[in-house]
């Protein structure tokens, strides 16, 4: 798995999705989003990029400290709480 500033990220999209590597996209070292390839159009491959997105996400939650419970309230959070 790679990690690539956002900078770096915006300024060669192209070669990094090309390169067909897990990406974690980190802003001031912190990670923002993940790239997960799709290697195939089968459901076999595309069960299995799941499986390395959720290996990528705990492994980020683990060096972060963060629990999945603390990432959902993050993501999801100001979803749920409407005025």
């Amino acid at each position: 798995m790679r990690k690539v500033g956002v900078r770096e990220f915006k300024d060669r999209a192209t070669a990094l999705l090309a390169s067909r590597e897990t990406l974690v996209i980190e802003r001031h070292g912190a990670p923002v989003c993940f790239f997960i390839p799709i290697r195939a159009k089968d459901r076999a491959d595309g069960r299995a990029s799941l499986d390395r997105l959720g290996e990528a996400v705990s492994d980020v939650l683990d060096r972060a400290g963060v629990t999945e419970e603390e990432l959902v309230e993050e993501v999801a959070g100001p979803l749920r709480r409407t005025p």
